[in-house]
């Protein structure tokens, strides 16, 4: 896989939608070795355990929750997905969880791609702990 990162600027000049883009990808991998190191071994229930998590409805919990530590420039870049035209209606969704689900993947994004690794980890497990808080979990 290529390790090209990207400056924050040149980061900032990208599209909403794509950080979004890349920002799934990597909340889903990161959920499912969350997951799979918890021990489950069952891949339906490793996959119904990850659509808790991943669904835009807990997306948007989570930046909710991450709001007041969230710096300005991270603060922007949600606020730029979330006003994103995505040309798409959720199935299962809430117009405002997709869109607020959208500004935290795209600052999964950004952090990914500008290779903010220790901020983006501390975003992540904050709110893998998060979420199972929320919803009574304890690691798996």
């Amino acid at each position: 896989m290529e390790d090209k990162k990207y400056n924050i600027k040149d980061a900032k000049m990208l599209p909403p939608l794509v950080l979004a883009y890349i920002g799934d990808s990597v909340f889903e991998l990161f959920i499912r070795e969350k997951l799979v190191s918890s021990g489950i071994r069952n891949v339906h229930k490793l996959h119904v355990n990850a659509i808790t998590y991943v669904r835009a409805k807990s997306q948007s919990f989570m930046v909710h929750e991450l709001a007041d530590i969230l710096t300005p420039d991270e603060q922007e870049i949600v606020r730029r997905g979330r006003n994103a035209n995505t040309h798409t209606h959720p199935k299962n969704a809430d117009i405002s969880d997709y869109r607020y689900a959208t500004g935290f993947e795209s600052l999964i994004g950004y952090l990914y791609l500008t290779n903010q690794t220790e901020r983006m980890s501390h975003i992540l497990e904050r709110s893998f702990e998060l979420m199972n808080k929320e919803k009574g979990f304890n690691e798996h």
